[in-house]
């Protein structure tokens, strides 16, 4: 049995105070492992990360361009949104076209995750509503999908709706794993999740990187959504968050993907590799430490954005330096960067 390895931890003083495990793997688009460290053969849920495969179908069937979606839009629709004023307008803008508003989502509703957002909402009086969902902009693609394929749009989040089956056959497509009711749980956002092995999410991103093993029009799909990505990081997720600032800073040569319970994806297009990691323990910070430290590693790259998700200064309410949170030396094969705040 492959045992989990270190991914980051946190240090108190001059002691180790929590330690995260889990599992990472990079991938090419033949299916070769370039790297592995743990468990990355027994399914995990996805979840977030998997928003730009679930979008392939919004441009393959012709649905994007019959609503005339711009890159902003079709970044919206692989995020996981902060519900900043940005986020809103476009997820807003999306359903109009359609002929529908926030009443036809079917994500669920909380406030926006973004605390400023979050105030200014409060402030003035207003009510959370489906928009503000971190997935409405997903959600919103789905509507675009399923009224463009002139299907009732009601409860397209069910397994057997149209628009959920053509989502799932792009994920088996790209991910050679099978997507059925053994496998099938329900997301945050109320759409099916499939468990699949972590190794087959770092070859779905590798695939997604570089076009190889896609059919044409997956590989069209692909390259198109790369491009809104990249173009418009603030959308895949919003001020401060790991996605927006690293991309902000590195793409289209790395794109990036949180999800929840300590997933994270990225890719690295120009050298034809997707990178999967998978906290065991949920931990979100700690993915973004691994990941970020196999971006440096296997991208060749530095950048103030990965020095500071690889290692950063831990302080007190007073402002006191007492710690640090790092990734494992063991990921990033060389010294890691000295601590940013």
């Amino acid at each position: 049995m492959t045992h989990d390895v270190l991914l980051a931890e946190a240090t108190r003083g001059n002691r180790v105070e929590s330690r995260h495990y889990g599992a990472a793997i990079v991938v090419d688009g033949q299916g070769k492992t370039v790297f592995s460290a743990g468990d990355v053969e027994t399914a995990i849920f996805p979840r977030s990360t998997v928003k730009a495969l679930q979008a392939l179908p919004l441009l393959t069937t012709g649905a994007a361009d019959k609503y005339s979606l711009e890159q902003d839009a079709l970044a919206l629709a692989c995020a996981s949104h902060q519900g900043e004023p940005a986020h809103i307008a476009v997820a807003t803008s999306m359903l109009a076209r359609t002929g529908h508003d926030a009443t036809v989502l079917e994500c669920g509703t909380h406030w926006p995750l973004d605390s400023r957002a979050t105030r200014a909402l409060a402030a003035s009086g207003e009510q959370a509503c489906a928009l503000h969902n971190c997935c409405s902009g997903k959600h919103a693609g789905f509507v675009c999908l399923s009224c463009a394929t002139n299907t009732n749009p009601e409860h397209y989040s069910r397994p057997d709706h149209p628009v959920m089956q053509q989502v799932r056959q792009a994920l088996e497509a790209v991910t050679g794993v099978a997507h059925t009711d053994d496998n099938r749980g329900t997301d945050g956002c109320a759409i099916p999740t499939w468990a699949i092995p972590l190794q087959a999410l770092g070859l779905a991103y590798a695939r997604f990187a570089s076009g190889e093993g896609l059919s044409g029009d997956h590989q069209d799909a692909a390259t198109r959504l790369r491009a809104a990505i990249a173009a418009h990081p603030f959308m895949i997720a919003g001020t401060s968050q790991f996605d927006t600032v690293v991309m902000q800073d590195l793409a289209p040569r790395v794109l990036t993907k949180m999800g929840a319970e300590g997933v994270m994806i990225a890719m690295l297009p120009e050298k034809g590799l997707g990178i999967a990691v998978k906290c065991r323990d949920g931990g979100v910070r700690a993915a973004e430490a691994a990941a970020a430290a196999l971006i440096a590693r296997f991208g060749q790259e530095s950048s103030p954005s990965l020095n500071h998700f690889m290692r950063r200064t831990l302080k007190n309410w007073n402002g006191q330096v007492v710690g640090e949170f790092r990734a494992s030396a063991d990921l990033a094969a060389e010294h890691l960067p000295a601590s940013t705040s």
